[in-house]
């Protein structure tokens, strides 16, 4: 602290330099700021001044970070959310509310959690959930959240791992799919018909081989979609086959909603796991919840498991674990 208070002015610098950035003008900035431009011209000036380094391209249209301000602008931002989700949870404290930001995919939150939000809401009358989305393949940083759920192998120096399952796919439809499909406007049977694969985009990988035979005879037509959530529920709505994450389509395994397609499942190799940053003190109620989820997954998987034997999801289970 004592470094930044010695290369800087005043705070001010942080504020005028991020609000610039994010406005790409020094005229936006200072509208937001109730200065003049010249203002905040100056006040960058100060701050480049003082780090040695240029933050900003002037251009004719506006201004554009410089590989320094980019770095800059990162941590400020890091910064900037920190200081504002402290203010919340002091607010949320203050009235009796306790909120936890889980990164998760769109998937996962429109199939499983919104199928558990009653159940959860009796379990955790005081919780506010909040969400940072994830539409297509599950990664990303997780400093600005509780929990991020992802598919990883080990801890590493920043963040700790907490166990949820394997990471096991399948192809799923619903029912009516599977006993009879559309070809050319009429109904046939599921007998040498085209089946359709529902993708999401170019994020997932080969799943062919989970698929019987006769699916590929004649080839497949294929469905791309850029939201996991909205390819799970085209499965859901009967258009076709979707390569379905056991995490996510768990519950509509259980509840009959979609059922397997060719009654293969398949472990990737790697580990769903709960991530947090290891600087950032572990709350009762996330862990809570965090343990919370983790249980009602795991019931999923056994429910799945005795509803479809055939797919071998204890076999996998006993191997991954």
């Amino acid at each position: 602290m004592r470094k930044i208070r010695l290369m800087l002015p005043s705070m001010n610098g942080f504020f005028t330099f991020e609000a610039a950035a994010r406005c790409g003008n020094f005229a936006r900035a200072a509208e937001e700021l109730n200065v003049t431009p010249a203002a905040v011209s100056r006040m960058v000036g100060r701050l480049e001044e003082h780090i040695g380094f240029p933050l900003f391209d002037r251009l004719p249209g506006g201004v554009a970070l410089t590989e320094p301000g980019r770095i800059l602008h990162e941590a400020v931002g890091r910064g900037f959310s920190g200081i504002e989700r402290a203010l919340q949870e002091i607010e949320d404290r203050r009235i009796g509310i306790e909120t936890v930001t889980l990164s998760v995919s769109t998937g996962f939150t429109t199939h499983w959690m919104m199928p558990h939000m009653a159940e959860l809401k009796r379990d955790f009358p005081k919780l506010e959930l909040r969400f940072q989305l994830i539409m297509s393949a599950l990664g990303g940083p997780v400093h600005d959240v509780d929990l991020g759920m992802r598919f990883v192998d080990r801890a590493d120096a920043r963040h700790e791992l907490s166990y949820i399952m394997p990471e096991i796919v399948l192809p799923v439809c619903s029912p009516s799919y599977a006993e009879v499909g559309v070809e050319n406007g009429r109904s046939v049977s599921a007998v040498r018909r085209t089946i359709r694969v529902i993708r999401l985009s170019e994020a997932e990988p080969d799943w062919s081989h989970l698929l019987p035979p006769e699916a590929l005879d004649p080839p497949p037509e294929t469905m791309d979609l850029d939201d996991y959530g909205i390819v799970v529920q085209a499965a859901m709505l009967g258009q076709g086959v979707a390569l379905g994450w056991l995490n996510v389509v768990g519950h509509g395994l259980r509840n009959g909603a979609l059922i397997p397609f060719g009654g293969r499942a398949s472990a990737t190799g790697r580990q769903c796991q709960f991530m947090r940053l290891r600087d950032k003190p572990l709350r009762p109620i996330v862990a809570d919840l965090r343990d919370w989820i983790t249980r009602r997954l795991r019931a999923d998987i056994d429910a799945v498991a005795g509803h479809h034997p055939g797919l071998g999801l204890d076999a996998l289970l006993r191997n991954t674990m």
